[in-house]
C-alpha cells in the first residue's frame, strides 16, 4: 500500500499499522499518524520516517437520527457514504469540501471549509463531539464542554492530539441535495468584488472560476456561481463511482500552459454574459472532479503542487491580482484557481486555516525547483498581506511562513500526543524555537457547537 497524497510529489511504499499501535509499548521512534483517504495534497498526511494508521478498515455508521440531523459515525468513513445515508432523509452536509472521497476523521483533522463559509463556517463548526484516543491518557470524550482545549486543538489539528475514533456529527436540514444555481461571467476581477457582497447575502453557496492567466484589462476574469438547496429539486442521486478515470499515469504534464489557455478561452466563452438559473445536480456543483477518477495523474508523472492562502478583504483585490502575476511571471499556470470569501464566524479550531477574509486556490504542475521557487514567492505575498497559507495542503512551506501563518502553533505542540508526527510537523514547527509557540488563551474566543448553530443548521438552508 502507497499512501500517496492527492499530489504525488512524493510517490513510495510507506510503512503502515493497526491504529493499536499507538497504545503499545513497542510503537516506533519515528512516530505514528493516522491516514484517512491521501486526499491531502502535501505531507501533512504522511510521516515517512515512522507508521501510516489507515483507518478507513472496518469504519461504519453507527446510527442517524432523522429527526434532529445527528450522526454518529466512525473518523474512516467517507463524505460520501454520509451523504448516501442522510440526503434520502432530507439532510446533507453542513459544511462539504471540494470532494466527497476525504474521511469524516480527515475532514475535522483538517477543518475543511466549502463554498458556504460565509453562512455557516468551516467543517468544525457542524461537530458536537467526537472519541480521541491517545497514548499517553487512552480514550478522551472530546466536545465543547468536555476537554473544550483538546476538542478545540484536534479541529484542524492535522492528527496530532490524538486519533479519532467516533464522531457525533451535526448534519443540515435541506428541501433537496440539488442545487439551483445563478451563474454569470464577469470580465475583469473588480466584476466579482463588486458583486460578491450582495451575492453571499442573497446565497447560501458562491464560488468563482478565475482565468489566472488573462492579462491587462481582462486580468481576473472569471465566471462566480452562487447557489441555493432547490425546493423543487427533487431526490438526489446517491453518490456513485467515477463516470470515467485516467487509466494510467501520462509521461508528461497535460495541463501545461498551451492547454490551458484554449481551456480558459473555451470555458469562459461558454458561460453565461447575463445571470443565468439552472438546476444542476449536487455533485456537480459540490464534487465536479469526484466524476474523473485519478484525474490527478494529469499533472503528470512528477505530481501537483496546491497553493491555498487567506488575505485580508480590504486588500484583497490587490493581493489576489499580485498572486496570479507572480504565478505567470514564473512561467507557471494554474489548472484550477478557485476564489471564494470566507465569513465572519470565530475559528472552531486553535489551528483552523478559515479565517474572515478572501481564499484563492491555484493548482501547479511540479516542475521542480522552479515551481517551488514560485511558491515561495507566493509564500511571501501572503505573509506581507497579513494572511496565511493552508497548511493541510502544503508540501513545501518554510517553519517562518508557518509560524506567521499560525502564530499559536506553539499550543498545538504542547497538546500533541507524544507518539503522533507527521512529515508537515516535523520539517515546520519541530524546526522553530521550542518557545517561540503561545499559550493557549482566550479558549472561549473558539466557539462551536452553540444551541444558535444547531438551531440554524436544523431548519431548511
Amino acid at each position: 500500500m502507497r499512501f500517496d497524497s492527492w499530489g504525488r510529489i512524493r510517490r513510495q511504499q510507506r510503512a503502515h499499522c493497526e491504529p493499536a499501535a499507538l497504545t503499545a509499548a513497542d510503537a516506533p521512534p519515528a512516530g505514528l499518524l493516522a491516514f484517512g483517504n491521501g486526499r491531502s495534497y502535501g505531507d501533512s498526511c504522511h510521516n515517512d520516517a515512522g507508521r501510516l494508521m489507515p483507518m478507513q478498515p472496518g469504519a461504519v455508521i453507527h446510527h442517524f437520527d432523522a429527526d434532529t440531523g445527528i450522526l454518529e459515525a466512525d473518523a474512516g468513513v467517507t463524505l460520501a457514504a454520509i451523504l448516501a445515508e442522510v440526503m434520502p432523509k432530507g439532510w446533507f452536509l453542513a459544511v462539504t469540501p471540494g470532494t466527497a472521497q476525504a474521511t469524516l476523521g480527515g475532514a475535522i483533522a483538517n477543518d475543511v471549509h466549502g463554498k458556504n463559509h460565509h453562512r455557516r463556517g468551516s467543517f468544525g463548526h457542524s461537530v458536537l463531539a467526537f472519541d480521541l484516543m491517545r497514548s499517553d491518557q487512552g480514550r478522551v470524550s472530546c466536545s465543547p464542554s468536555d476537554n473544550g482545549a483538546l476538542f478545540k486543538a484536534s479541529i484542524g489539528g492535522m492528527g496530532l492530539t490524538g486519533v479519532i475514533g467516533r464522531v457525533r456529527l451535526q448534519l443540515m436540514r435541506v428541501p433537496s441535495a440539488n442545487i439551483r444555481q445563478r451563474a454569470w461571467r464577469f470580465f475583469s476581477l473588480d466584476g466579482y468584488f463588486d458583486a460578491i457582497d450582495a451575492v453571499d447575502a442573497e446565497h447560501e453557496y458562491s464560488v468563482a472560476w478565475i482565468d489566472q492567466l488573462a492579462t491587462g484589462g481582462a486580468a481576473g476574469r472569471g465566471v462566480l456561481m452562487a447557489g441555493d438547496h432547490d425546493a423543487e429539486g427533487g431526490a438526489a442521486a446517491a453518490p456513485l463511482p467515477p463516470r470515467f478515470s485516467v487509466p494510467v499515469q501520462p509521461p508528461v504534464n497535460l495541463l501545461n500552459r498551451l492547454t490551458l489557455r484554449a481551456f480558459n478561452a473555451l470555458y469562459f466563452g461558454r458561460a453565461p454574459k447575463a445571470r443565468t438559473v439552472t438546476q444542476i445536480g449536487w455533485r456537480s456543483y459540490f464534487h465536479p472532479l469526484d466524476a474523473i477518477g485519478n484525474w490527478n495523474r494529469l499533472y503528470g508523472p512528477r505530481g501537483l503542487y496546491q497553493h491555498q492562502s487567506v488575505f485580508p478583504a480590504e486588500t484583497a483585490r490587490q493581493t489576489t491580482l499580485e498572486l496570479m502575476a507572480c504565478a505567470r511571471a514564473h512561467g507557471h499556470a494554474s489548472f484550477l484557481t478557485v476564489l471564494k470569501r470566507f465569513g465572519e464566524r470565530p475559528q472552531p479550531g486553535l489551528l483552523s486555516f478559515a479565517r474572515p477574509g478572501f481564499t484563492l486556490t491555484l493548482d501547479f504542475a511540479n516542475r521542480g525547483g522552479k515551481t517551488v521557487a514560485m511558491l515561495d514567492a507566493l509564500d511571501g505575498i501572503v505573509v506581507a498581506a497579513g494572511g496565511a497559507v493552508n497548511p493541510y495542503k502544503d508540501q513545501r512551506m518554510s517553519p517562518d511562513v508557518f509560524a506567521a501563518s499560525f502564530p499559536e502553533w506553539g499550543a498545538l505542540e504542547a497538546m500533541r500526543d507524544p507518539k503522533l508526527m507527521s512529515d508537515f510537523w516535523r520539517r515546520t514547527a519541530m524546526q522553530l524555537p521550542a518557545d517561540g509557540g503561545q499559550s493557549f488563551a482566550n479558549q472561549e474566543t473558539f466557539q462551536t457547537g452553540t444551541d444558535d448553530n444547531l438551531k440554524q443548521m436544523r431548519q431548511p438552508a
